[in-house]
């Protein structure tokens, strides 16, 4: 399946008293750039989310993951005061106050804003039980991922099959006109240098000249670049319909299409195939341009 690498994918629900919130999303990348990050209390859990990404067929992209866990009971969590921190504390709050005559507004809110007078006792950790619940929410928010990245692909696809439609009509065209510009410039090179000869009084080998002028002729022919390219077409087609990542195989098969092209070029003389060679080149470029966002 084609994908796009940009994406992206949410999902939230509550699993076994954990109110669980999962996002990710992609933009372009030459490799796979993933980025986790999971509620602290959870943290050791992020560095299973990268190898699950790719078991699913993540291979390229800038790709961050946000989840969020809640403790929806509170029953298993103990929260208690650090008595010998909390009493320091309160001490050094007082001796400010008196010491520098500060208007007392010491409250439990405002005390209870420094987190690290607090003591959280949870059960132990079960690192696989965890995983599997936050995993429950992570695998659907990635099938929603993976179906956004998957549309997208297929839209680019049909748009680059389309351009490379263009591209064999005018490869079509360059061939025909290529055939007969062959022949004209061989009939051209024949006839100046039966001119040159003449003028030099020398009588030509007409045989001879043929084979010459056919021989030069051979050098402009732009026979085995169609061939190659028609090659390429099959490629194209073959990378498109293979079910694996294709924006880097493209990408090389864009490089090869175009020297083919700009050989064809330099070979033609004939106004109209440098026109259709121009046209080429910039469905070519605009192929490559699309590729960049292939997965």
């Amino acid at each position: 399946m084609i994908r796009s690498m940009t994406g992206f994918g949410r999902c939230r629900e509550t699993v076994e008293g954990l109110d669980i919130t999962v996002e990710i999303k992609s933009v372009n990348s030459r490799f796979l750039d993933c980025t986790a990050k999971i509620s602290r209390a959870y943290g050791y859990l992020e560095e299973r989310i990268k190898p699950y990404l790719m078991s699913r067929g993540v291979t390229r992209g800038k790709v961050d993951v946000w989840i969020s866990v809640e403790v929806m009971d509170s029953g298993s969590v103990q929260i208690t005061a650090d008595e010998g921190y909390l009493k320091g504390y309160l001490d050094a709050l007082y001796t400010l106050r008196d010491k520098y005559n500060l208007r007392d507004d010491i409250s439990v809110m405002t005390v209870a804003r420094n987190h690290d007078i607090f003591q959280i006792k949870k059960p132990e950790e079960d690192i696989e039980h965890d995983w599997e619940r936050v995993l429950t929410v992570l695998a659907k928010a990635t099938d929603t991922f993976l179906s956004v990245r998957e549309r997208e692909g297929e839209r680019l696809a049909k748009d680059l099959r389309a351009k490379m439609q263009n591209i064999k009509g005018a490869v079509d065209r360059i061939e025909k006109l290529s055939e007969s510009d062959i022949a004209s410039y061989r009939e051209r090179l024949a006839e100046r240098i039966r001119e040159a000869l003449n003028d030099n009084q020398i009588t030509p080998d007409e045989t001879r000249l043929l084979t010459e002028c056919a021989i030069h002729a051979d050098k402009v022919a732009v026979d085995e670049e169609m061939v190659r390219l028609r090659t390429h077409f099959g490629a194209f087609e073959e990378i498109l319909s293979s079910g694996e990542p294709v924006g880097r195989k493209l990408d090389f098969l864009m490089q090869e299409m175009n020297r083919e092209i700009n050989t064809t070029g330099s070979k033609c003389s004939d106004a109209q195939i440098a026109h259709l060679v121009v046209d080429v080149k910039c469905e070519l470029e605009k192929i490559r341009e699309q590729i960049q966002n292939l997965e």
